[in-house]
């Protein structure tokens, strides 16, 4: 039998900054080490650039770090493979990427989903296991981390070009893994783009789809015998005082175990990133029971596409301030005077680069398009 355990976003920041320099590593893993070592190919999402530079990207919303020691966490963890295809890894530009890369090899960690190109981004990942061949592709949604061409970056959503390197990677591994960097933050169940997405990769030839990036576990189901995972949640991730509670301190790993060609899996959840100890732990007794029914309730969901359908429209009517993000007010006269070069534009950089963001990234444009649809009945 191999084992293969795949968890979430991980990215050892604020109070595990603080245990991970003082080499305290069993403060960070406690119980949950003992699942690490079961596997015989363990992989997380990092969820940052490890990089001791000052740097950073122009870019809306958080920017992300660990000095470059930090990949001892990794080396602690067991972790064979990093995903890089998410949102952060070009926090610091070309200089956070390359100095990732380069530490990663260093210390023979291997990484899918970034490249100094698209050519490089895209490259599966190949690993020979007790004999059976698999594959990971990593794909990411499009914000100011992907690449689309010659420049440095993740590995893009893009479903078209990702069906052709998926029935690549069906041709030469016996099994077929999937790992997407997406979803709407803080919401617990796919939208239905995500679900015929996903689902998509399926019927392209994988084996099995696994999401991360909402910072809170969703559900997932069985579609045509293969299963997919709509978001693990966060791994080691301790966040800032307002959220150590609720659905950003919980998540769950996957194990998925290949026997004579047969895929199965079982589930770990734990807590992490808790007021009292920002420390990963295997969920336990009342805790753990009403994990799963959480689990349960969301599946029933996402086995019924109205459902989720239902369900994402209710998600889209509670974020209503998108519609602010796409103001000033105007009128046809105030257009013309600016088209005549008569009015300054009252759009900075900045909130450019924002608006460029709702509409390149999939889970933002989603819920624009959702609000002018229902405003514009």
């Amino acid at each position: 039998m191999t084992r293969l355990i795949i968890t979430g976003d991980l990215c050892p920041v604020n109070r595990i900054e603080q245990i991970a320099e003082e080499k305290r590593y069993e403060l960070i893993f406690n119980d949950f080490a003992s699942v690490l070592e079961q596997g015989d190919f363990n992989i997380t999402n990092l969820e940052c650039p490890l990089y001791n530079g000052n740097e950073s990207s122009t870019k809306i919303g958080p920017i992300l770090k660990v000095r470059e020691n930090f990949v001892d966490i990794l080396k602690e963890g067991k972790f064979h493979l990093i995903t890089l295809a998410n949102n952060h890894i070009m926090d610091f530009g070309i200089n956070g990427l390359k100095s990732t890369m380069k530490i990663c090899r260093k210390e023979r960690i291997d990484f899918v989903g970034v490249g100094l190109n698209l050519y490089e981004a895209r490259r599966i990942f190949y690993r020979t296991i007790n004999g059976i061949h698999i594959a990971i592709l990593n794909f990411a949604e499009n914000e100011f981390s992907t690449t689309q061409g010659d420049y440095p970056g993740a590995n893009p959503l893009n479903p078209i070009i990702n069906f052709y390197d998926i029935q690549e990677a069906r041709k030469i591994a016996d099994f077929v893994f999937v790992i997407v960097h997406g979803g709407n933050e803080y919401y617990q169940l796919p939208s239905p783009r995500i679900q015929e997405t996903y689902r998509f990769f399926i019927d392209a030839g994988a084996d099995s789809v696994i999401s991360h990036h909402a910072h809170c576990y969703s559900g997932y189901e069985i579609y045509k015998s293969k299963p997919i995972f709509y978001g693990l949640g966060n791994f080691v991730f301790d966040s800032f005082t307002g959220t150590r509670h609720g659905t950003w301190t919980e998540g769950f790993a996957v194990c998925f175990s290949i026997n004579d060609g047969v895929i199965s899996f079982s589930l770990y959840p734990y807590t992490q990133g808790k007021e009292d100890d920002p420390g990963v732990h295997l969920m336990k007794d009342s805790h753990l029971d009403l994990f799963y029914k959480n689990i349960d309730s969301l599946n029933r969901i996402i086995c019924d596409p109205e459902m989720v359908k239902s369900e994402y429209q209710k998600f889209i009517k509670s974020q209503k301030t998108y519609l602010t993000y796409i103001e000033p007010y105007s009128n046809r006269y105030l257009i013309a005077l600016h088209k005549r070069g008569l009015l300054p534009s009252l759009l900075s950089k900045k909130k450019k680069k924002f608006l460029l963001n709702l509409v390149r990234c999939e889970a933002h444009r989603d819920i624009l398009i959702g609000l002018l649809n229902e405003i514009t009945k």
